[in-house]
């Protein structure tokens, strides 16, 4: 659905499950595709935004079921790479200070930001780097 920078070179990574209401995609299309420069402003070396494709449902858990995802709701898979853990830190603080990334009514209706989760990872096995 998006992928904007280069791959391959984030020492750090911010990882996202979210639902997004199937008929609101080309809107959450267009949200990441702001929010994402915001975090390449910040110093984000990639962003990318996938529409769930091939998510099964699970006998224990799942995608659908870690976001409590509806009837007419999809999962999207989101990461941003960084640099550094630092880097994301700092670049971190600088997107929550921008304007350009307050919490709108246009957001709270593309998706329900309290089923989203997210977490930082330190990269274990890249192939990317060798």
């Amino acid at each position: 659905m998006l992928d904007e920078g280069t791959p391959g070179r984030g020492g750090y990574t911010d990882g996202f499950i979210l639902p997004v209401p199937e008929g609101k995609k080309d809107a959450y299309r267009d949200m990441a595709q702001k929010a994402a420069a915001v975090f390449q402003e910040y110093g984000a070396t990639r962003v990318v935004e996938a529409w769930g494709d091939d998510v099964p449902d699970g006998k224990v858990t799942d995608y659908k079921r870690a976001v409590k995802a509806q009837d007419g709701e999809n999962v999207v898979y989101s990461w941003i790479e960084w640099p550094s853990k630092q880097a994301r830190d700092d670049g971190w603080a600088k997107v929550m200070a921008d304007p350009r990334m307050q919490p709108t009514e246009e957001h709270k209706s593309v998706f329900d930001g309290q089923r989203m989760f997210w977490g930082g990872f330190q990269p274990i096995v890249d192939t990317a780097k060798g």
